[in-house]
């Protein structure tokens, strides 16, 4: 019994290192974990225009073109509808939503939402109505619409509804150009180019903007894209922005002393045409 014991563990201990050695781990490709599970029979392959943006005293906004194609190892499936989604997306922040009601002829705050995090941008172009290309679970794990684009509430909820808060929020950021879902904004070619142009506008955050492309069939994922756009302030706008986070007294006495500048300045002018 001894001997067949013995016998026993030699084997396991030349067995292990055999299995170790068949259990690859495949890598990661961008934005996407590592895992075990083998490659899609489709990939994305993409690129972008400019990968950051510098921020001026004279910035009106920005193009940014995100193209791309789809790599196949075996032929395209038949009967399986194709879509693409390109979503852009900017840092994100904790929002205070309050509700104003009329109270004894003023307008006073009577009701908030706080959400923990939300993109202070988000773009979304589809190839296609979105309803009809991406299935609900596939959207609710991945976050691609709108309204699932904030994360999370932050305290505790107050409200019966949270949701004409949220509404509100995005209508607000709709209006001001922050939100947008543009229907048909990816021009698809021959099932395997794709393109999808966005119009930034001028009122950006500074931070990382995430670029998520996702390769549909039938409303489910097939593969997913992952980037990053730079957009940081530089020059004059650069200095003023970084002295006043990193030197506030010193930032107070160059505006004080413009401000006395400037004053003493506009009655010297008005003296002279008078």
């Amino acid at each position: 019994m001894i001997r067949a014991a013995l016998l026993a563990l030699g084997l396991c201990a030349v067995a292990l290192p055999a299995l170790a050695q068949d259990q690859q781990v495949l890598p990661a490709r961008p934005g996407m974990p590592i895992t075990n599970r083998p490659e899609p029979d489709e990939q994305i392959v993409a690129g972008l225009s400019r990968d950051n943006i510098g921020i001026t005293t004279s910035f009106d906004g920005s193009q940014i073109l995100i193209y791309g194609a789809i790599k196949r190892e075996t032929p395209e499936p038949e009967g399986q509808k194709l879509a693409v989604i390109v979503t852009l997306e900017g840092p994100l922040g904790p929002v205070t939503i309050r509700k104003k009601s009329r109270e004894f002829g003023i307008w006073v705050n009577t009701a908030s939402v706080g959400v923990a995090a939300a993109p202070s941008y988000y773009a979304v172009a589809t190839s296609g109505p979105l309803g009809d290309i991406l299935d609900r679970r596939t959207d609710t794990q991945q976050r691609i619409s709108i309204p699932l684009a904030m994360r999370a509430f932050s305290g505790p909820i107050t409200v019966d509804d949270s949701i004409p808060f949220t509404e509100a929020l995005v209508d607000i950021r709709k209006e001001q150009g922050l939100y947008k879902l543009e229907t048909g904004g990816v021009h698809i070619v021959d099932n395997t180019l794709f393109r999808a142009d966005f119009a930034l506008p001028a009122n950006l955050t500074e931070g990382d903007y995430k670029t998520r492309i996702f390769l549909l069939r039938d409303g489910k994922l097939v593969d997913k894209y992952q980037s990053a756009i730079e957009v940081r302030k530089v020059g004059l706008e650069r200095w003023l922005y970084t002295l006043a986070h990193e030197n506030a007294a010193l930032y107070g006495l160059l505006s004080l002393a413009l401000a006395v500048f400037a004053g003493w300045a506009a009655a010297a002018i008005f003296r002279f045409v008078r």
